[in-house]
């Protein structure tokens, strides 16, 4: 049930960076009603844990994939590149 209703809350992402922020939480307690929980408590424990493992999962991919961006701009830009001659004569 917790997955559930996690999935039923909205998404909220930073504005400028795109910066997965987590869920809005402010209609919780009313999914809680329609939804007839049992265990609000635990349900909301099982979720929040779940909340955060999800957004260090997605922080962390956001850092790979500026890592990646950063690697394919140097590499783009020649930085780096060492170019030997090997000249026989």
């Amino acid at each position: 049930m917790a997955f559930f209703v996690f999935d039923l809350l909205s998404d909220v992402w930073e504005g400028m960076s795109g910066t997965y922020m987590g869920k809005d939480w402010g209609h919780c307690s009313q999914l809680f009603d329609v939804w007839e929980v049992d265990d609000p408590k635990t349900t909301m424990y099982f979720m929040k844990m779940y909340e955060r493992i999800l957004v260090n999962y997605r922080a962390d991919r956001a850092e790979e994939k500026r890592e990646q961006e950063k690697r394919k701009a140097k590499a783009k830009s020649g930085e780096g590149k060492h170019f030997t001659h090997n000249v026989q004569g």
